[in-house]
């Protein structure tokens, strides 16, 4: 996996990582997908793996129980095995974000979701340029 890590983003992902920082994730997904179908290496499932991130999000923000538990666990396979930096990507601090993000999710239950701090969203840290 490290070898796919050399090279520069897709400028649809470096959009869809603005949009996600700025808290706008549905935006996200849609920058983040359209440079996952445009993209046919396998980089491409990092891609994927980040804007399952993004929805996870959306739905904890939208509190959507259910939806963020489901694809929190999907999104794992598409960013377990990535470097703990790829493309000047952090994804090891995205996983560990997202885990703990999770994690209070679970706490929470869905009957007190409500009550999750939006501020625990972590955004992506990620130098375009690496």
């Amino acid at each position: 996996m490290s070898d796919l890590c050399h090279g520069n983003l897709h400028p649809r992902v470096v959009e869809g990582l603005e949009l996600f920082n700025a808290g706008k994730y549905f935006e996200a997904h849609e920058a983040l997908e359209d440079a996952w179908r445009e993209t046919r290496e396998p980089i491409r499932e990092l891609y994927r793996g980040i804007l399952q991130a993004a929805v996870v999000y959306l739905h904890i923000s939208r509190n959507n129980y259910l939806g963020a538990i489901k694809v929190y666990v999907r999104s794992q396979k598409w960013l377990v095995d990535w470097p703990e930096t790829c493309r000047g990507v952090n994804v090891g601090k995205l996983r560990r974000d997202l885990g703990e993000a999770v994690s209070r999710v679970r706490e929470l239950g869905a009957d007190q979701l409500s009550q999750f701090d939006l501020n625990q969203l972590k955004p992506v840290d990620y130098d375009p340029q690496p």
